[in-house]
């Protein structure tokens, strides 16, 4: 049973992170710098990145 809850905490905790990322990444002064530069903000790959992380861990907890 306390596997299951860890799980279902990881993937909520994951999606929110993902939606975070996602959102730096399409943010306007992100945008701006993408153009100028190409660079993208590291706060958008660390978030999404350990979001998906955070659902696959989460995942495999429920199993």
């Amino acid at each position: 049973m306390n596997n299951k809850v860890l799980g279902i905490i990881l993937i909520v905790a994951g999606i929110a992170l993902i939606l975070w990322g996602y959102n730096i990444y399409d943010s306007a002064s992100s945008q701006v710098t993408r153009t100028l530069s190409g660079d993208s903000p590291i706060q958008a790959w660390l978030g999404m990145g350990g979001g998906a992380i955070a659902v696959l861990f989460g995942i495999t907890k429920l199993k």
